[in-house]
């Protein structure tokens, strides 16, 4: 018989059985049918209950405890960690914030089937119960990570009855949150002893740094602590039973290959576990990092409720360089009665803040010093005036060497003067910049208007002012109102990107890109370049003395500032990266005869700017292109005139040059016999000759007078050589325009008489007029007083030729 034929007989015997057998099982079946459907239904019916009690049973309430706050900087390194609610260090972390290596090295040590079982696992309890009966002891427990858990946010004493909750809580964790929330939730709440929660809080409790890169001798500690934090927390009585858990924990990931060997290096099991073995344990828990306390705890009061991670756009190295910098001087400024101070520093190149030292000291200065001063508004002195100067320049109002007036004025009852108490007469405003002049920035602010200039503050960042108009006067241009340290570094942020304004960023989610930031262009690039040009001369008075002999950072510009009663010490300045504010002073006002920006602030500033740039190349800055060399007067600085004797080439804007000529040179016709001036109808029969002289302005040739001494003059006209009406007429200095006069109670009329004071273009006599009536007839360089009375008073000047201006003064009696 063949094969065949053996194997088709087997086949029909085979379906012989099973047509006798098929009615036999068919009556089993349906037996076993009717006994089972009933427990199949109640199995059904119990899930069902179970799944709904699951969903309806509240999660652990400590699943929700809110976390410990943490600041970090530009990079991702936390600076600075802030305790729970309930005191503990608890930071949050996502999987990709972990490394990898570990998160395998978990898996396989405390859970290698967490990623398929539904929270408990039949296979490792009947292991652990298997090992348990084997040794005698404990030595398994088979809780999975879903259970451990649930024994973090619920402990209970080690029961079988708290294992059964522990399970059924477990299971009811995996149907409402995914493996992913799960292990981050583990990842949190795992205790490292004490009151050290969380893989982020135990990697730098033990070593310092963040659970984002970790040595394998790092992982296997981190996985030993939690096993028993109690005995196992670094410090000395630990250390034994810590170095035996972790070594045995390495061993065991290395016989499973679950522990990292390094960067593609071909290291063996042996080597491996000696590398591990022979790392020492950390012997104590480090502090947390508590960096940067002022800007941390600033930032932490304005944060919202829901918010865990501040992001900001601090540089670690540039925060740690300002604070031990404010740290070194601190002792010295403490003698000389200064107890607080603020630094910040900003990238200007992306509006970043990348340091806010806040205070001299945190943890052990005296009142005040946990106040972060870099947001407390003072008054800045005389480090607005860049900005008025730029202004100047782009309305066309003035030239970098505008010869003008600094000599006393009086604006009412405000009457500037200089830091030095001295007046110079007349000077170039570059030099007034470089030498902080006050009078000829109060008068050029009275030219701007001092709404246009505070609203170009605001658009540079000024918060800080009072938006009510008309609530500050001309001296906002000396440091009349009050601006953070931070928005003054926004201000010469601003100067330094060649006028674009963009808004300071301290968080990174309000840092647009470079591509997306929108720029608001509040000064010209021409003004600001000339403004930066002042601003770098060195041969000035606020530039540090010890600074001339040594080393000083290069391609800087910077501003010093004193406010009135010396109470703010101030200097501000850019490099090419970075833009710095130092601020100096005390907090509850005291004043102190060393607040002086070039001598207590100015230092500082040059320390921290050479700090910054160290080994940095100075980069060109050539002028920009709205900037052209036109002529000028070579004395006065203005456009020239016909009479100007020399000129020389300066560079402005040419969309808006200065259009008024020299007012200081004047073309004269002289009688050669007699030296007097000849006009054009009175030069016949004479012999005569045109010669240039200067004249000046009559306030300088009046203050000059008060110092008994005397300017050289034109001649005046020879007799019958009157010429009629032309030119400018005078104009009144004082009152100024706005000015309400106030009369003190009990205090006669005549001893509060109001100056009357006129500009006048020539040496000639000016008539004044009260409310139409004659009031006296004097000299352009002279005052005139008049005697107030209640009311609003009209008040006009006139010269020789019938030239005249007028000006309301009103006059109250003060309640």
């Amino acid at each position: 018989m063949t094969a065949e034929r053996l194997f088709a007989a087997a086949g029909r015997r085979l379906d012989a059985v099973g047509r006798r057998l098929r009615p036999w099982l068919g009556r089993r079946l349906a037996v076993a049918r009717r006994a089972l459907l009933p427990g199949v239904g109640l199995a059904a019916g119990l899930l069902l209950a179970g799944w709904i009690a699951a969903l309806g049973t509240p999660l652990p309430e400590r699943l929700t405890s809110e976390p410990s706050r943490i600041v970090r900087d530009r990079d991702g390194a936390t600076l600075h960690v802030f305790l729970a609610p309930d005191e503990r260090w608890r930071i949050p972390v996502e999987l990709d914030e972990v490394d990898p290596d570990y998160l395998v090295a978990l898996r396989r040590y405390e859970d290698k089937r967490f990623d398929s079982h539904l929270g408990v696992d039949p296979l490792a309890i009947g292991r652990a119960a298997a090992l348990n009966a084997t040794s005698g002891r404990v030595v398994s427990g088979g809780s999975t990570i879903t259970m451990q858990l649930v024994r973090l946010l619920e402990p209970r004493p080690r029961t079988v009855r708290s294992k059964a909750i522990e399970a059924l809580r477990a299971v009811q964790l995996e149907l409402r949150l995914s493996k992913r929330e799960i292990l981050e939730a583990y990842l949190q709440f795992t205790s490292y002893g004490r009151n050290v929660e969380g893989i982020e809080a135990g990697a730098l409790s033990c070593f310092g740094h963040s659970a984002q890169a970790l040595s394998p001798g790092e992982i296997a500690t981190l996985l030993a602590i939690p096993q028993n934090p109690v005995v196992r927390y670094p410090s000395t009585a630990n250390e034994q039973r810590l170095r035996e858990a972790r070594d045995e924990i390495a061993a065991f990931l290395i016989e499973r290959d679950a522990l990292p060997r390094g960067l593609g290096e071909e290291v063996s099991d042996d080597e491996l576990l000696a590398m591990v073995v022979e790392a020492p344990v950390p012997p104590r828990l480090r502090p947390m990092p508590r960096r940067a306390p002022h800007a941390a705890w600033w930032l932490h009061e304005q944060a919202t409720p829901e918010t865990h991670r501040i992001e900001t756009t601090l540089d670690r190295g540039v925060q740690q360089a300002v604070e031990d910098r404010l740290a070194s001087v601190r002792a010295g400024l403490e003698r000389r009665g200064i107890r607080h101070g603020a630094v910040v520093v900003v990238d200007h190149r992306a509006m970043e803040v990348r340091a806010l030292g806040g205070n001299l000291s945190f943890w052990e200065g005296g009142e005040g010093s946990q106040i972060p001063a870099f947001a407390v508004p003072r008054s800045p002195g005389s480090t607005l005036k860049p900005v008025l100067y730029a202004l100047a320049i782009d309305r066309g109002l003035a030239l970098p060497g505008f010869l003008v007036p600094d000599i006393p004025v009086a604006y009412g009852d405000y009457s500037p003067r200089n830091y030095d108490g001295r007046f110079d007469g007349l000077v170039t405003l570059e030099d007034s910049l470089s030498r902080s002049l006050n009078v000829p920035f109060i008068n050029l602010l009275g030219e701007v208007g001092v709404e246009a200039f505070l609203a170009r503050l605001r658009r540079m960042g000024a918060h800080s002012l009072a938006p009510e108009p008309g609530h500050y006067g001309l001296s906002a241009a000396v440091g009349g109102v009050e601006l953070t340290p931070m928005e003054l570094a926004a201000i010469y942020a601003t100067l330094a990107r060649g006028g674009a304004s963009r808004d300071l960023a301290w968080l990174q989610e309000a840092s647009p890109a470079a591509d997306d930031a929108e720029e608001d262009r509040v000064l010209t690039p021409g003004g600001a370049w000339l403004t930066r040009r002042a601003l770098a001369i060195r041969d000035r008075p606020d530039f540090p003395e010890r600074r001339r002999l040594g080393a000083a950072p290069r391609a800087i510009h910077w501003k010093t500032g004193t406010s009135t009663g010396r109470r703010d010490a101030w200097a501000v300045g850019s490099g090419p990266t970075y833009t710095v504010a130092v601020w100096l002073g005390n907090l509850d006002n005291e004043p102190s005869a060393h607040l002086v920006g070039s001598e207590a602030a100015g230092p500082l500033l040059f320390d921290v700017l050479e700090e910054l740039h160290r080994g940095a190349r100075a980069p060109s800055d050539p002028a920009p292109a709205d900037l052209r060399e036109i002529t000028v007067c070579a004395y006065s600085g203005h456009p020239p005139g016909d009479a100007c004797p020399q000129r020389r080439r300066e560079l402005a804007r040419h969309e808006r040059v200065p259009t008024t000529s020299c007012p200081f040179h004047v073309k004269v016709d002289v009688d050669t016999e007699t030296g007097l001036a000849l006009a054009p109808h009175c030069r016949q029969g004479r012999s005569w000759a045109t010669r240039t002289f200067v004249r000046w302005p009559s306030s300088v040739r009046r203050w000059v007078r008060t110092r008994h001494r005397q300017l050289p003059e034109p001649p005046r006209l020879a007799e019958g050589c009157q010429a009629p009406a032309s030119g400018r007429p005078p104009a009144i200095l004082h009152p100024p325009a706005g000015h309400v006069a106030l009369l003190v109670p009990g205090l006669e009329a005549d001893a509060q008489q109001v100056p009357l004071q006129a500009e006048a273009s020539g040496a000639e006599r000016l008539t004044w007029f009260v409310n139409g009536e004659l009031l006296a007839a004097a000299p352009a360089d002279e005052r005139v007083w008049w005697i107030p009375s209640s009311g609003r008073h009209e008040i006009l000047v006139a010269d020789a030729r019938g030239r005249s201006s007028k000006r309301w003064l009103e006059v109250r009696r003060r309640e």
